[in-house]
Formats: C-alpha cells, structure tokens, sequence
C-alpha cells in the first residue's frame, strides 16, 4: 500500500485558523501529518484541529503571535514535545495591512506589517532550525505572494514585505542546504479568503475587480494553494530548494 505523502510527519502551520493556512494545515493532516496549528487566535486555532480531528487526523493548536519571540519559541518547544519531531514548518501568518503609498502609511502599521509578515517568517524559522539541524533535515515553506513580484498600486507594505520573504526563502536555502534543510516560497495570486473581503467589502466585488487580473479570469481557492504547498513539503519536491512556486492563476504572465 502506497504511504500518504506526509506519512509520520510533523508540521507546524502559523496563520492555521483561517484562509490558506488553515487549508494547508488540515491537507497536510489528511496526508498523514501530525499537524501543530498556530495562531493569533486561539479560537480559530482550536477550529482547524477540530476540522482535522473530525476527518481522522492529529492536530494541536497553540496561540502564537509570530512577531514575538518568546511566542515562537513556546510554538516549537511545545510542537517537538507532542510530536517528538519537528518535520515542516510552513510560516502562513500574515497581517491585515491597509491600501497606502509609503506617504499615506504610518510607520506603526508598516512595522506591524513587517513584525508578522517577515520577522514572524525569520522567528519561526530561527525557533524551528535547531530542531531540524539536530534531526538531520526539515522542510521550510514561506507563504510569499505574486506581489512579492510584480508591483500593485498602493500596496507598498505588503509588496515590500512578500519580497523581502521570497529572499529570505533563497537566502535560508543557501545556508541550510548541507544540513539537508529546503526551504522555499510559495507566491499565490489573489484567494478568496476573508482578507479579501477587509480589502474589497464583500467577495463578489472582489470577484468582479480582482479576478479578471488574472489570466484564468477568476480568483483562486485556499486548497489549491495547499495542494501546492504539499507538493513542496513532500518528497516530490526533493530536488527543489531556493524556489518560488507561483500558483498565481497567470497573473504575473503579462
């Protein structure tokens, strides 16, 4: 019998309780991981476990703010004591961020969005390195975006952000590749998740504006960025290191 893709993994998914990070972490679970959800919100947290629980799979939440180091490191002590092992991480977490140039942006909210988008990446990673180190390879996957690409007007934060996490990814690559570690970006195009409705104010404008930027004239789905993300997790994936996988619905093609 062939395994599942994830057979006797273990992962830790930030940004699990909703949108992308919570699709990523109940596929993962479904392929056989045991799966340590985190996030800001606890709640929402215990929600995706209980997704995972009810389909059979292993799961724990934790509450974790990325941007805080003490939270990170709890995040992966706690994960390497439930587990015995700390297989994948993938850093999904991100934060709201509002339209703006770099003149309409507050320093505070640029911080913000910097502290999660990327500090939370590299916290997480540096909580997470030893263990992996220590066992003889791991698997590192930072949810970046086709923005970290291409420009979009006023979105000056959050392109910033998403590039400097597409670097980070090839950076870590160099570094950790004769320790048997891969780390690579994932850059989706435009998901329906709730961050799109804050930005546009219901889904169906959403639909309507974002979609047609794409080339498949339409909006992506949480899953497909998780089957995605799989991929790169599993051993399908062992020769790639130092990539950004765009599933970006041919939004950067023209």
């Amino acid at each position: 019998m062939t395994q599942p893709a994830l057979a006797r993994k273990a992962a830790i998914v930030t940004g699990a309780g909703n949108g992308i990070g919570r699709a990523i972490a109940t596929l993962f679970a479904s392929a056989g991981a045991a799966v340590w959800c985190a996030d800001i919100n606890p709640a929402m947290a215990e929600d995706t476990t209980k997704v995972i629980a009810r389909a059979g799979g292993r799961a724990q939440a934790l509450r974790c703010d990325v941007s805080l180091e003490a939270d990170t490191r709890a995040a992966a002590e706690a994960a390497q004591a439930a587990f015995g092992r700390i297989d994948i991480l993938v850093n999904a977490a991100a934060t709201d961020d509002p339209n703006g140039t770099v003149v309409d942006i507050e320093p505070a909210v640029w911080t913000r969005v910097f502290a999660v988008n990327v500090m939370g990446a590299y916290l997480m990673s540096r909580a997470v390195l030893p263990a992996m180190i220590a066992a003889g390879g791991g698997n590192i996957i930072h949810i970046a975006s086709q923005l970290g690409r291409v420009a979009a007007p006023a979105r000056a934060a959050y392109c910033a952000s998403k590039g400097a996490i597409i670097q980070l990814a090839k950076a870590m690559a160099v570094d950790h590749a004769a320790q048997n570690i891969r780390v690579n970006s994932l850059s989706p195009g435009a998901v329906e998740t709730q961050r799109l409705v804050l930005r546009f104010g219901d889904m169906e404008t959403a639909r309507r504006v974002a979609g047609p930027k794409h080339l498949l004239n339409r909006l992506g789905q949480p899953d497909e960025i998780a089957q995605a993300a799989l991929f790169l997790a599993s051993d399908a994936a062992s020769f790639m290191t130092g990539a950004d996988m765009l599933v970006d619905g041919g939004y950067t093609t023209t």
